[in-house]
């Protein structure tokens, strides 16, 4: 090994500290690998006989039906906003990316108190088919079906915007030169071609899914990460919670793979010719009337709504002089613990991405790749796997605020790795070399040269790994200090009671620093090859 980082780096730390970064971000994954195949076959046994199958047709079935329903309105809202002219269509294009801003535990308790029995929706509803007409309970499938939707589907919006931005009219033409209708030319030819971005779009909301805790745990619909967070906290058995994080990774990795191969199956390349983008077709009063509608009902369900809600429940808590006396308390913890995380994500996550980005070797590379285990790792997984570590081998250190920081490493430092990345690869390597030839060392070569200059994207990375961090809940919960609350925990607390004006100004809080971040997003590339 020594030899090879010296190949590599001369003689460089570098390496070796990637090597050990890598090492303790895939420690969580090695571990829960490790516990489950040492599990007791008895307890292979009951999980089989009791919970898996029921969870995993839970988790799939409520993967499969929000990734059909995202892509339906994903699809369909990027097609109006860039394929038709209308008014108010630029404010709805930067409108429609809002919803990434609420949390899933946010949105699942405001729609806990929109479909309760009873309630104002469900007395509308009496209105118009009958006293003893009823809507579902946000206690089911649906509940947790709807939620999951209206938080996810901006994720397939985004990516099939942007390919549709960039799509060829020349493709559209041909085919309609050929006597094929409009629709015809939508389904065989337009839709076909922008393949990659819509896979992408479901891989990051299935991943989504299968992965939250939140919105299922205050929905109580049993899924994989609900049903270990159960076993580790009712049951404490931390055993049968490896079994279910394995598998639950398991199913991760071999979506990824799916994907991955998908994509390569469909990936196209214009070898001539220019580029033409379909210019926007104006729209008649009708026209624009029926797509207003239609996307004001989406936002109004999935941001307008919620927003509306929470301004009245915080109002009503601040007249009424019931807002938490630690709401400031809660808002500090938050800040400067996300704070740190997003600080040291940055100092760790820059020699991983700088080697991949310089020195690509397949030992750089696997670093890397170590790395990324954390993104496929739920939330209760990686703080099963620190838990066991702490309390077992490092016991002076558990209960402190330095566990919750490794658990929000391992969890969202690939989140910051990519904007790093992005950012190292869109500097010029010459300009380095010209440094290093008039005399500078190369960490001298970094601070004054490449920073600099990747210091956006840096930037960018920081700002989404604080803002992860912020909502982030069930490691916080499962691994937090005695009596350190943070925005997120005190949202899920107050939401599980149907405190509604106790957890409003915390996730209104939550919201409005998010909202930036959700329109950032629209300044990406966000198209896919």
């Amino acid at each position: 090994m020594t030899a090879i980082f010296r190949r590599q780096a001369g003689f460089s730390p570098l390496p070796l500290f990637a090597f050990l970064i890598a090492t303790i971000l895939a420690f969580p994954l090695l571990y829960v690998t490790y516990s489950a195949f040492s599990a007791k076959s008895a307890v292979w046994e009951r999980l089989w006989a009791t919970r898996i199958p029921e969870l995993f047709f839970n988790t799939v079935s409520l993967a499969v039906g929000v990734g059909i329903a995202t892509l339906l309105l994903g699809v369909s809202l990027a097609w109006l906003v860039t394929r038709y002219e209308f008014t108010g269509r630029r404010m709805w294009e930067w409108g429609l990316v809002l919803p990434l801003a609420i949390p899933s535990y946010v949105l699942a308790y405001i729609y806990t108190y929109v479909l309760e029995t009873g309630g104002s929706l469900e007395q509308s509803w009496q209105w118009l088919m009958g006293p003893d007409a009823r809507i579902f309970s946000p206690y089911s499938y649906g509940g947790a079906w709807l939620v999951m939707t209206l938080n996810t589907f901006p994720y397939v919006y985004l990516l099939a915007r942007a390919a549709l931005q960039n799509f060829n009219l020349s493709f559209e033409e041909a085919a309609q030169a050929s006597g094929a209708t409009r629709w015809q030319t939508m389904f065989r030819v337009s839709l076909p071609l922008i393949r990659p971005s819509l896979v992408a779009g479901l891989f990051l909301v299935t991943l989504y899914v299968v992965s939250d805790f939140g919105a299922v745990s205050l929905l109580r619909f049993q899924t994989f990460t609900y049903s270990i967070y159960q076993q580790m906290t009712g049951r404490y058995d931390y055993g049968a919670a490896s079994i279910l994080s394995l598998l639950l990774v398991l199913f991760a990795f071999i979506f990824l793979i799916a994907e991955r191969w998908f994509r390569q199956q469909s990936r196209f390349f214009q070898t001539g010719g220019h580029i033409r983008t379909r210019p926007a077709t104006p729209c008649g009063p009708l026209q624009t009337l029926g797509i207003t509608a239609f996307i004001f009902c989406i936002f109004s369900a999935a941001f307008g709504v919620p927003i509306l809600l929470l301004v009245q429940w915080t109002w009503q808590a601040w007249v009424e002089g019931s807002m938490a006396s630690g709401f400031l308390t809660y808002t500090w913890n938050s800040t400067v613990l996300s704070g740190m995380a997003a600080t040291i994500a940055v100092v760790i996550g820059t020699p991983l991405a700088y080697l991949a980005c310089r020195h690509p070797t397949k030992i750089n590379l696997l670093y890397l790749q170590g790395a990324y285990t954390g993104y496929v790792l739920p939330g209760p997984v990686a703080a099963l796997a620190l838990l066991t570590l702490f309390t077992q081998h490092l016991p002076y250190l558990y209960g402190t605020a330095v566990i919750l920081l490794l658990a929000y490493l391992i969890h969202f430092l690939p989140a910051g790795l990519q904007a790093m990345e992005s950012a190292i690869q869109q500097v010029n390597p010459n300009i380095e070399e010209a440094s290093r030839s008039l005399g500078r060392r190369a960490f001298n070569t970094f601070r004054h040269v490449t920073f600099p200059l990747v210091r956006g994207g840096f930037t960018v990375a920081w700002i989404l790994m604080f803002l992860k961090a912020m909502k982030e809940l069930p490691a916080t919960l499962l691994l937090r200090p005695v009596g350190f609350d943070t925005l997120a925990v005190r949202i899920w607390l107050e939401a599980s009671e149907e405190l509604y004006q106790l957890a409003a100004p915390p996730a209104l809080l939550i919201v409005i620093i998010s909202i930036p971040v959700a329109l950032l997003l629209m300044k990406k590339n966000w198209q896919t090859a």
